[in-house]
Parts: C-alpha cells; sequence; structure tokens
C-alpha cells in the first residue's frame, strides 16, 4: 500500500519538474508541489532578480565553514512553521518569543540567515522577506548534505509577532501515534511524518536529556528502554552518565553515529531504525506501524527515493501557514519588526 502512495507521489513530482523545466528552463533535480495559489515560483525575478543566487553563494561559504548548518537550518525552519506557520516568527529576539521556549533550547542558525538577509537589504533593500530566505537557505544546505536542490516557492512575508506561549512543538518522547496526530494537524501525511523525521534525524546532534529515559529510566521503570540494542546502549551511557545534579552539563551526541561530524544525507539512518539502533525513541518506534514501517524499509533500500520524498516533505511543510499579499510585512532584520 505504502509502495504504491510512494510511487504516486514520484509521479507527482515528475509531472512537475517536467512542467517546470518547460516554463523555466532546467532546474537542478527539481522537485516540489504544484505551486499553491498564494506563493509563486520565482517571485523575485523582476524585483530581485538574483536573490536565490545570492542566498545560495552565502549558504555555501558558511557550510564550508560548518557542516552542521544543513541540520540547524532544518531545525529552524521546521520550528518556524509548524508554530505559526512559515512567517519567520521563530526569527525574532524578545525575552518570550518563540526562540525562548523550551522546546526551542538550542536552536541555532540564526546568525547566518541575519548575514544573509544584510546581504540582500544591501542589494535589494526591502524586498525578500526572512521567512522566504529561511526557506531557501535551508534548501540549499540541504543540498549540499547530499539532499536534492528543490523548487522553492516564493512570495512569503514576515509576521509581527511571537510568543513563547504558541509553542506546541512536541517533545522527542513522544508515542508513534501522537506524533502522526501533530503533522496532520498541519496538513502533512505519514510520508511526510517518516520522511521530515527520519531525514532531519540523519544528520545533526541532541542533548542527552532528550534521551535519559531510554537509558537509564524507560516509562519510569528504572531500566533502560529494551528495545534499544545493547552496543548502542553501552556507547551512549558512556557519553550520557546519570544526571545527579541540576548545573550538571547536558552533553550532545550525535543522532546518526555513522554521519558524525560529516552531517550528510543517506540511507543509515533508517538502517539503524530497522536494527533498533536509533538514538531517539520517536524514531525507533516507526517500525511499529505497517504504514510507517514499510516507508522506513523502502528509503533504507534506494536513497533516491528518500532524497525525492524529501524534496515533496520540504516543500510541503514550507507552505504551511505562509503570509502573502498585505498581511505581515518585509523585515528590515529579522530578528526584529519594523
Amino acid at each position: 500500500m505504502e509502495g504504491k502512495r510512494l510511487f504516486g507521489r514520484f509521479q507527482l513530482l515528475l509531472a512537475v519538474v517536467v512542467i517546470l523545466s518547460f516554463y523555466v528552463g532546467n532546474a537542478d533535480a527539481a522537485t516540489g508541489l504544484q505551486p499553491p495559489v498564494k506563493l509563486q515560483w520565482h517571485y523575485y525575478r523582476k524585483t530581485c532578480r538574483y536573490a536565490e543566487e545570492y542566498v545560495r553563494r552565502q549558504v555555501e561559504v558558511y557550510w564550508d565553514k560548518d557542516k552542521s548548518l544543513t541540520a540547524k537550518l532544518m531545525r529552524l525552519l521546521y520550528s518556524d512553521c509548524f508554530v505559526n506557520g512559515c512567517d519567520a516568527s521563530v526569527l525574532l529576539d524578545g525575552p518570550y518569543s518563540e526562540k525562548t521556549a523550551p522546546q526551542n533550547r538550542g536552536l541555532d542558525g540564526f546568525v547566518v540567515i541575519e548575514k544573509i538577509k544584510e546581504v540582500l537589504e544591501k542589494r535589494c533593500t526591502g524586498v525578500v522577506s526572512c521567512a522566504d530566505i529561511l526557506n531557501l537557505a535551508t534548501r540549499d544546505a540541504v543540498h549540499l548534505s547530499g539532499g536534492p536542490s528543490y523548487p522553492v516557492f516564493t512570495g512569503r512575508r514576515d509576521g509581527r509577532s511571537s510568543s513563547a506561549a504558541s509553542v506546541d512543538l512536541p517533545p522527542p518522547s513522544i508515542s508513534l501515534e501522537q506524533g502522526l496526530a501533530y503533522f496532520k494537524s498541519k496538513g502533512l501525511d505519514e510520508v511526510d511524518f517518516v520522511t521530515l523525521l527520519g531525514g532531519g534525524h540523519c544528520v545533526g546532534r541532541t542533548h542527552c536529556s532528550y534521551i535519559e529515559d531510554r537509558l537509564y529510566n524507560s516509562s519510569n521503570s528504572g531500566k533502560p528502554d529494551p528495545t534499544m540494542k545493547k552496543s548502542l546502549l553501552d556507547d551512549l551511557r558512556k557519553e550520557c552518565p546519570p544526571r545527579t545534579r541540576k548545573d550538571q552539563s547536558d552533553p550532545l551526541v550525535y543522532l546518526n553515529p555513522e554521519s558524525k561530524s560529516g552531517y550528510k544525507l543517506s540511507t543509515s539512518c533508517f538502517s539503524r531504525v530497522l536494527n533498533y539502533d536509533a538514538v531517539l525513541g520517536v524514531d525507533q518506534q516507526l517500525p511499529y506501524s505497517n504504514d510507517t514501517l514499510q516507508i522506513v524499509q523502502e528509503f533504507a533500500a534506494g536513497f533516491e527515493d528518500f532524497r525525492k520524498s524529501l524534496a515533496l516533505s520540504m516543500s510541503r511543510m514550507g507552505e504551511i501557514g505562509v503570509l502573502t499579499g498585505k498581511d505581515g510585512e518585509i523585515r528590515k532584520k529579522c530578528g526584529s519588526i519594523n
């Protein structure tokens, strides 16, 4: 069943590639949705012709210095789009803004987005939104890490408010059923869930505090998660000793030990799930449903299938709750409203 669903999605992707290639020329590995009514393909063609090129060049510069930029921007985009829609509200500074919410602890990539905004303001003052910059920059970073370079429809405007109280992002300990329900509440499906969850966790790191329960007290049993492979448990316990003090350090561990500092997208994260070698509990639950299991198996067996699905799911996520037209504003600086 899931194989047919994936094939249907890929057929849609192929159709979009053909249409876009016909109208705008060749798009490198172009995959995505049909352009939504509110957003446009190459929205800045007349007002800031080289906007996407400016963004791409800056991302390349920063990615060469820090390969973890891909993981940082993927999480930043997710944290933005899943709360109030893709309006760059997560970028706003303030004592009670979204970035201060507990769920956004460790969120990074703000400086890079602000630097890109400065470049664009010098070349096209007051034209390109921070929301579009975040989507474009994430696409380019994903491509540099071995993912697809998919078309990003643009024309988003920036939100004027940001509140930590509005952040409802689920914790890593969420159940599979709760995770699927949360994604569906945003208009996404099971394939998007596996793709974005698994894809986002193919690169990057997490704090030991987010996996402490799996290592030492799964379901308040006083024992480790029985589904975790012993070799992984032993390795993680070395890096994450029991927390006995409030002021104790909270080290970072790689979500995909095989990728580590290379931060390259691959099928290994899905193979690890099938081998009960996933670091996060929410990832290890993916085989518990026949639908999600089949998707994981499909991605573990073929990287190209995963790349195509990642292109579509990133596009779908980037269209959640966008502001266009006269809504919102085009910020001068991404960290503050005008």
